[in-house]
C-alpha cells in the first residue's frame, strides 16, 4: 500500500503535489518523493519520513515545472530503511522516465533475473518498483524502435508490460518531453482515479480524496488493465491494454487502508464501513446478549463508522474511550513488530471514566497480528472495565497478503491455524466476535451504487485464501518473503518514535 499522484497542468505543480501527498499520507509514512518536469529535465527530491518533514521551502523551490508526480511509501518489498528505495525511480532511456508504483509484484524475483539475462538491464535496489520501471522502459524502447512515441506505441508497450507482470500495480509515470502515463493491473486490485481542475489541470491519484481535497472534480476511475496517457498539451488518451480484465478491488482498502471520505471504484468507503457495522450487529447478538453490554467504544480511527452503526442498531450508548495521539504513525504500517509493541501506548490513551465498572464492547476494524488488540484490552482492564468484549468489523485474517499489505507470513497472523476461542485467550478479552467473510463482501458491495463500475469480485485473499491473480501458492509466498522489507529487531529497538536518528540530527 502506497499513495501515488500525478499532475499535468499549465501552472507550477510542486505545491499541488505536496498538498495531494498530505491527503494521501495515511497510505504510507516511511518515505515521500516528488518529481517535476520542466521542458525535458526532471527535478527530484525524495527522502525517508513524513511529507511535512521531507519537503522544506528550499526543496519546493527546487521543483519547477507544470508536470509532476509523487508518492508516499509503505514498504512491502526490499529494504524498509533504504533512502535509495524511496520513490520515484528514474531511468534515462528511452526518453527519460520516472515512475511511482502502488502495489506488489508477485513475480519480481523472476523478472529481475530476466531483466539482467535477456533485457540487459541493471537494477540497483531490491525494490519491485524499480523492476517494474525497467520492464516498462524495455517495452517502450521496443515499441518505439521504428518510430516516434505516440499514444499507440505507448499503449502497445503497456500491453506487453501486462503480459510480463504478475501481482498488483497502480502506476503513474512521466516520460520526458511527452507527458504522463497511468495504468492499472488487469485485476484492478489497487485503486486509481482521474480528476480535472477548473483550469484544465489533470490529476491522477490513488484515492478520490486527493482529487477533491486539492480542488479537482472526479471524472473517472482508471479501469483494470487500462492505460491513460495525458500529453503535455493536456489531451487525455485512454485504451484498454489487458486481454481479460476484471475488477477485483482489495477488500482491505474498505476495511482499513483508505480514508473514509474516499470513493473507490464507485464504493463509498464510509458507507461500506457503516454496512460492516450493520452486519456485525447480528454476530454480536448471537455471542453476547446486548443487555450485558454497557457501552460500545471504537478503537480509533477506522472502526468508528462500524462502531457507530453497531451501537445504533443495538440501542447501546456509543462513547469515545480512547484518545489518539495524531503525531504517532499508524501502528499497523510501522515496520517491525518491536516498534508496534512499543508504540501502542504512545498512540492511544484511555478516558478512564468510560471504562470503570462497565462491561465494554470494543470495536476494531480488523485484527491482524493481535499485538495492538492485546495491549488495548489490557489498557481497558487497567482503566477499571469489569468485562471487555472485542468485536472485529472484518473476519479473521488467516492468510498472507501478497498484493501490497504487510502481512506476508502465516506465523505473524494471530488467527492462522487458531480457533476463535484460542485467539480470544491470546488477546485476553472476555468474548471475541468476528465478522464473517460472506457478510463482509455483501456489506461492501451494498455500498456500490447501481450506476458504478461493475465489480467482478474482491481480492479478499487475507480472509478467504483465494488469490485472484491465480499464480500464488505456498512456494510463491516463500519466495516473496525473501524480498520483504529487511528489518533488524532487538529488544533495544530504537524506532523513530523513541529516539532520534543520530545521523539525521
Amino acid at each position: 500500500m502506497c499513495g501515488i499522484v500525478g499532475v499535468v497542468s499549465n501552472a507550477p505543480v510542486n505545491q499541488l503535489l505536496y498538498d495531494a501527498l498530505l491527503l494521501l499520507q495515511h497510505r504510507g509514512q516511511d518515505a515521500a518523493g516528488i518529481v517535476t518536469l520542466l521542458e525535458r529535465k526532471f527535478f527530484m527530491h525524495k527522502a525517508k519520513g513524513m511529507v511535512r518533514d521531507v519537503f522544506r521551502t528550499r526543496n519546493m523551490r527546487a521543483l519547477p515545472g507544470s508536470v509532476g508526480l509523487g508518492q508516499v511509501r509503505y514498504p512491502t518489498a526490499g529494504n524498509a530503511f533504504s533512502e535509495e528505495e524511496a520513490q520515484p525511480f528514474y531511468v534515462n532511456a528511452p526518453f527519460g522516465i520516472v515512475l511511482v508504483h502502488n502495489g506488489n509484484l508477485t513475480n519480481a524475483h523472476a523478472l529481475r533475473a530476466e531483466l539482467f539475462s535477456t533485457d540487459h538491464r541493471h537494477t540497483n535496489t531490491d525494490s519491485d518498483s524499480e523492476v517494474l520501471l525497467n520492464v516498462l522502459a524495455h517495452e517502450l524502447d521496443r515499441s518505439t524502435r521504428d518510430g516516434m512515441l505516440n499514444s499507440e506505441t505507448l499503449f502497445a508497450a503497456v500491453r506487453n508490460v501486462h503480459r510480463r507482470l504478475r501481482g498488483s500495480y497502480a502506476v503513474v509515470a512521466l516520460i520526458a518531453g511527452h507527458g504522463l502515463l497511468a495504468f492499472r493491473d488487469p485485476y484492478g486490485i489497487r485503486p486509481l482515479a482521474v480528476g480535472r481542475g477548473a483550469d484544465g489541470t489533470y490529476m491522477v491519484a490513488s484515492e478520490t480524496v486527493a482529487l477533491e481535497g486539492s480542488g479537482h472534480v472526479f471524472e473517472r476511475y482508471v479501469a483494470p488493465g487500462e492505460a491513460v496517457f495525458i500529453d503535455l498539451q493536456g489531451q487525455l488518451h485512454a485504451q484498454q491494454c489487458a486481454e481479460s480484465p476484471s475488477l477485483n478491488p482489495c477488500m482491505f482498502e474498505f476495511v482499513y487502508l483508505a480514508r473514509p471520505d474516499s470513493v473507490l471504484d464507485g464504493i463509498s468507503v464510509y458507507q461500506a464501513r457503516l454496512n460492516l457495522g450493520e452486519t456485525l450487529a447480528q454476530r454480536v447478538i448471537s455471542t453476547v446478549p446486548p443487555n450485558e453490554i454497557d457501552v460500545i467504544i471504537p478503537i480509533p480511527e477506522s472502526s468508528r463508522p462500524s462502531a457507530t452503526q453497531l451501537a445504533h442498531l443495538l440501542g447501546i450508548p456509543y462513547r469515545e474511550g480512547f484518545v489518539k495521539n495524531r503525531y504517532v504513525g499508524r501502528t499497523f504500517i510501522m515496520p517491525g513488530q518491536g516498534v508496534r509493541k512499543k508504540s501502542v501506548r504512545q498512540k492511544l490513551n484511555v478516558i478512564g471514566s468510560e471504562f470503570k465498572g462497565r462491561n465494554v464492547l470494543l470495536v476494531d476494524d480488523s485484527i491482524v497480528r493481535g499485538t495492538t488488540s492485546r495491549e488495548i484490552v489490557q489498557m481497558a482492564r487497567e482503566a477499571g472495565a469489569r468485562k471487555v468484549y472485542l468485536a472485529s468489523a472484518a473476519p479473521p485474517v488467516r492468510y498472507p497478503n501478497v498484493y501490497g499489505i504487510d502481512m506476508p507470513t502465516k506465523d505473524e497472523l494471530v488467527a492462522h491455524d487458531r480457533t476463535v476461542e484460542e485467539v480470544r485467550a491470546l488477546i485476553g478479552c472476555d468474548a471475541l466476535i468476528y465478522q464473517d467473510v460472506e457478510g463482509m463482501k455483501r456489506a461492501v458491495l451494498k455500498a456500490a451504487p447501481g450506476n458504478g463500475p461493475k465489480l467482478d469480485g474482491f481480492d479478499a485473499s487475507c480472509f478467504d485464501g483465494v488469490y485472484v491473480t491465480g499464480d500464488i501458492d505456498t512456494e510463491a509466498i516463500k519466495r516473496m518473503n525473501g524480498n520483504r522489507p529487511r528489518i533488524e529487531e532487538t529488544e533495544e529497538d530504537s524506532s523513530r518514535l523513541a529516539l532520534p536518528n543520530l545521523s539525521e540530527t
